[in-house]
């Protein structure tokens, strides 16, 4: 997980937490679809890095 993957996992969580603690429904949904937006970027980073991963290999070769 890179610094912005985890400064924007701090905000999707901080949002959940302000929206829960104040009853304000917009602002906690918000956070969780920050959330799935972050963690669906981080799996979308993973392919990129094994693809680009595989690709060297059979360069190098």
């Amino acid at each position: 997980m890179s610094v912005d993957s985890k400064k924007d996992a701090i905000k999707d969580k901080t949002n959940q937490a302000v929206g829960k603690a104040s009853g304000n429904d917009k602002q906690e949904l918000k956070g969780k679809v920050q959330e799935a937006m972050g963690k669906a970027k981080d799996k979308v980073d993973e392919a990129v890095d094994k693809v680009a991963h595989k690709v060297n290999e059979k360069t190098d070769k």
